[in-house]
């Protein structure tokens, strides 16, 4: 549940609304002049928070993969890569001029 309070009140309960945030569970809104501007929420919501911004700051699928070509030596990975060009082209029925 989520409870709005101005930044005033925030500032006069603000003990009160540390421990419904961290003891009850509750999310404070705070707003200034109708606008949210910050929330409280409790330890365990926050390490979640945290938890998911880590899971998806990590690549994922096909974005992985790029970093996992960072270790393959240059030579083998030109080499596959002419190999690649070279079967693609073949299929074509083309030939292929790999010193250029």
């Amino acid at each position: 549940m989520v409870r709005r309070v101005s930044a005033a009140e925030a500032r006069a309960k603000l003990s009160a609304l540390m421990a419904e945030a961290a003891y009850g569970g509750q999310h404070v809104v705070i707003e200034k002049r109708g606008v949210p501007i910050a929330a409280l929420i409790g330890m365990d919501d926050l390490e979640r928070l945290e938890e998911v911004r880590a899971r998806s700051a990590r690549p994922q699928g096909a974005l992985a993969l790029v970093g996992a070509w960072r270790d393959v030596d240059e030579a083998k990975l030109d080499a596959l890569l002419a190999d690649i060009y070279t079967g693609r082209e073949q299929d074509r029925g083309r030939q292929v001029n790999l010193e250029a």
